[in-house]
């Protein structure tokens, strides 16, 4: 597994410590798990993208079929 380093403001530091042990999590837990979920999820935009080409073709998708 690969380590990585970050700096964060003081009060951005605070907050993570705090939610951290008001989760009963470690900090670097917490931070894993949120970065876990930002990876997972799909990019908006790129959301945005396949949604309107899937709409523009759906005609044509549908008679490839």
């Amino acid at each position: 597994m690969g380590e990585i380093t970050i700096s964060l403001e003081d009060e951005q530091a605070q907050a993570l410590r705090t939610l951290a042990a008001r989760l009963g999590l470690s900090v670097e837990e917490l931070a894993q798990a949120g970065l876990v979920d930002l990876l997972a999820r799909p990019d908006e935009a790129v959301s945005q993208v396949f949604d309107r080409v899937l709409s523009k073709n759906k005609e044509l998708y549908r008679r490839l079929s």
